[in-house]
Parts: C-alpha cells; structure tokens; sequence
C-alpha cells in the first residue's frame, strides 16, 4: 500500500502538522478531513524516491540478466527486440 501526503487547507488541529503521511490502499478515495482533527485537507503531490547507479538500476545487462526482454521503438509502429525472449519484432508489419 502506499503512502499518501495530505495538507491542511486552512486550519489544523493544535497537535497536527500542516502536512501529514497516510498509508492507504490505491483504491480507498482521498480523504477530505484530517482523521485526526476533523479539519478540512487534501492530498497533496509529493516526490518519491527512485535508485541511481549501483546494483539496482534497470540498466539493459541487469533487465536481460533478471529475464525481461527489451524492445525499442524502430519506427512506424514498429519496435525491434534488443535482447530477451520472444518475437524480434512487434507491432505493424
């Protein structure tokens, strides 16, 4: 489940911090009330973050070598297979 931040719209609650974390499931609707305070809030675009560099990038050796295949774009629909498993190519023939 991920984490969502929400922000008070006007007023906050003595103890509430003007932005808060929520954990909730991608289908639960976005809150409109702080749960702790009552007051008016809404969810709020935050930043994440993403791995760059070392083992964990999904550079072309570590997808071929986790077992996916590549396909890039070669033109009129067209994409060509670059490594992995399946056709050498998909889209318009």
């Amino acid at each position: 489940m991920p984490i969502y931040e929400y922000e008070h719209d006007a007023g906050r609650g003595d103890n509430c911090p003007q932005r808060f974390e929520l954990l909730q499931s991608m289908g639960d609707s976005p809150l409109q009330c702080c749960p702790q305070c009552g007051l008016p809030c809404h969810r709020v675009i935050s930043s994440f973050a993403t791995i760059s560099g070392g083992r964990g990038t999904l550079s072309p050796r570590n997808l071929e070598r986790l077992g996916f295949t590549q396909f890039k774009r070669a033109g009129d629909g067209r994409y060509e297979k670059t490594f992995g498993e399946g056709p050498d190519t998909i889209g318009k023939s």
